[in-house]
């Protein structure tokens, strides 16, 4: 309950994340947490500006969502434009061309993400000063780990640029396939620097493990909570980064659901609205909206494979479950080192498709089947499993689009997270400091969130218009309701 008496704390923006948002901490009068939350304050109407459009622009149209994973909205936007055209498997040349795009931005992604937006509170304490507790300080204190951030993020663009053709928002995914292959030229150059590119994933990961097995008291506690998990597995239960179907499992590893159709995604997972945020809760309709939600990304997928099927990475994830006793990881710094072993697998996975000969192959667009108004495409993105449903007309133009994304998914876990961390770090302080107050961002960050891509608006959208003098005295405010 809100009183006269209650303190406010807003930290805005939260910083060394993608996109704009804002946390809100009330306090009692004795400095206790009575309410935090995180607020996602920018809206983007992507599902909106692309009604009408032909359904073939829209695997560039959706990737302007964002400069840091447009791959993943170009590949979920093309896999699903490939089903309204009843194209169910791409030649071998277009499906691998596409996997390598799609791995080469998960690499650059993480290493960007564990590097220089994390790694200033790994490396220097969540409550450091703040002019040393970015990534100018990084720099400063750890420069070959600077260096190497900007070098593995820089080998993960080339990929994208060798794809796709630019290294953002590029135009290498159509209807079908792809619009070039990879040339002899363009494998060697990438293969020059695979090694290095593998031996600095491996450290990476090692970086990461021994973090948590250092501080692992601090870590299980720090944000963390029992929790569903959420993505898409192949057929046989192996992680899949580009293709496969959903399964879902609870704290403990049973299954709640597996080997879902994303065809078939509305008939087990909803979304809810609430009035404080742009950012939708989905959950899973079996359980319900209370305990159906769910956390995606690394973590999550770790803990929902079977089985990766790169052998240093699968190495990497049974060490990682070996911490748990071989049961689902709820630990939310956890993430990182789970960040870490996807790294090490993408690079695997990069590896071994630059020695595929069919990345040269010339067969580079399916036919087209059976026309379908209506698809539905799923992809795991770097922050988790993305979800593109398109309904389009007898005229080609797009009538009806619904993104489900990655951070959307996490927004409950995140907003769980921020309170368990007000409780436990700043409830009954006498005095809030700006460390303390960091300590909420570092459990935001370990989710890496998008906030740019995950924004939506259901109904009106509340709006305020305040008309201000020359003297900046209000004349005039108007203000409708959400």
């Amino acid at each position: 309950m809100v009183t006269s008496a209650t303190k406010r704390i807003v930290i805005e923006p939260v910083t060394r994340v993608e996109g704009h948002g804002k946390v809100t901490i009330l306090l009692d009068e004795q400095n206790r947490v009575q309410q935090a939350r995180l607020h996602v304050v920018e809206f983007r109407g992507f599902e909106r500006f692309i009604q009408g459009r032909p359904f073939w622009e829209v695997p560039v149209l959706v990737q302007r969502l964002c400069g840091i994973c447009p791959v993943s909205h170009h590949l979920c936007a093309a896999k699903a434009v490939d089903g309204i055209l009843g194209i169910d498997r791409l030649t071998p040349t277009g499906e691998k061309m596409r996997r390598l795009m799609h791995y080469g931005q998960m690499f650059q992604s993480h290493a960007l993400h564990f590097f220089h937006l994390a790694s200033p509170d790994l490396l220097f304490g969540f409550d450091a000063p703040v002019e040393q507790r970015n990534v100018i300080g990084v720099i400063a204190h750890h420069p070959d780990l600077a260096l190497q951030g900007v070098m593995m993020r820089k080998f993960g663009q080339e990929i994208v640029k060798a794809t796709a053709g630019k290294k953002v928002h590029g135009t290498g995914a159509i209807p079908g396939g792809i619009n070039k292959n990879l040339s002899v030229a363009e494998r060697d150059v990438l293969l020059a620097d695979m090694d290095r590119m593998l031996e600095w994933s491996r450290k990476a990961v090692a970086i990461a493990r021994e973090y948590t097995l250092r501080n692992l008291e601090k870590v299980a506690s720090f944000g963390s909570f029992d929790s569903n998990h959420l993505s898409i597995v192949r057929a046989d239960g192996a992680m899949d980064l580009y293709h496969g179907k959903l399964r879902a499992i609870d704290a403990r590893g049973a299954k709640i659901l597996d080997q879902v159709d994303p065809l078939d995604y509305l008939e087990v997972i909803a979304e809810e609205v609430r009035s404080w945020s742009y950012m939708k809760f989905p959950y899973l309709k079996s359980l319900g909206a209370a305990e159906g939600w769910f956390r995606v990304g690394p973590l999550a997928r770790v803990n929902v494979c079977d089985f990766i099927d790169t052998p240093e990475a699968e190495a990497a994830r049974r060490e990682f479950l070996g911490l748990s006793g071989g049961r689902p990881s709820n630990v939310t710094l956890a993430y990182h080192w789970a960040r870490m072993i996807e790294l090490l697998h993408s690079a695997e996975v990069i590896r071994r498709l630059l020695h595929d000969p069919d990345l040269q192959g010339d067969d580079l667009v399916a036919p087209a089947g059976e026309r379908r108004g209506e698809f539905v495409a799923m992809i795991e993105a770097p922050r988790g499993t993305l979800t593109h449903h398109y309904r389009v007309d007898e005229n080609d133009q797009v009538t009806m689009a619904n993104l489900i994304v990655s951070t959307t998914c996490n927004n409950e876990a995140m907003n769980r997270a921020v309170r368990r961390i007000a409780d436990e770090h700043l409830s009954g302080r006498p005095v809030i400091t700006e460390g303390l107050l960091n300590n909420i961002e570092v459990g935001i960050r370990a989710y890496d969130p998008c906030l740019s891509c995950a924004t939506h608006a259901l109904g009106q959208m509340p709006l305020e218009v305040t008309l201000l003098g020359p003297d900046s005295a209000v004349l005039d405010r108007q203000t409708r309701a959400g």
